[in-house]
């Protein structure tokens, strides 16, 4: 059963959730820059690999590599594009990339958190930072005591 399938208990997998299980992820299994993955170097068919903070997601959301939310059950892909909409929230909020071109205008309206993660100046640390924080704060925002508002 995936994370975000509704369990019998009536639990359901919030954005927060998802954002708690990818910053895990990356601690046990690595981070990475510039692709989703990291590949296979011994050819085996590892299956938890190194991941960029949106790959951890994915992970969080599918239990597997995934590059795209079409690959997700209808229900896991919405639970998914919501955690990824609170990680772009919490990144324009508190960490914000801005891309200027030449004659001085904003190219981009909010943060993504491709090139955000991408930065060469980026660490680890601060990518599962972040996610962390970006679900305290969906949790902050959408719980009351425990509950769902």
């Amino acid at each position: 059963m995936k994370a975000t399938h509704n369990q019998t208990t009536g639990v359901q997998v919030t954005p927060a959730d998802l954002l708690r299980m990818a910053a895990l992820y990356l601690r046990r299994n690595g981070w990475a820059q510039g692709t989703y993955y990291t590949p296979d170097p011994t050819g085996t068919g590892q299956p938890f690999r190194a991941a960029c903070s949106v790959g951890a997601i994915g992970m969080a959301a599918a239990g597997r590599r995934m590059n795209h939310p079409d690959q997700l059950h209808p229900a896991d892909a919405v639970t998914y594009r919501r955690a990824i909409a609170a990680f772009v929230d919490y990144l324009d909020n508190f960490a914000p990339v801005f891309h200027i071109d030449e004659d001085g205008y904003l190219l981009d309206e909010h943060t993504s958190p491709y090139s955000w993660n991408d930065d060469p100046a980026r660490t680890a640390e601060q990518v599962i930072t972040a996610l962390e924080a970006a679900a305290d704060e969906w949790d902050r925002l959408h719980t009351d005591g425990g509950e769902n508002r």
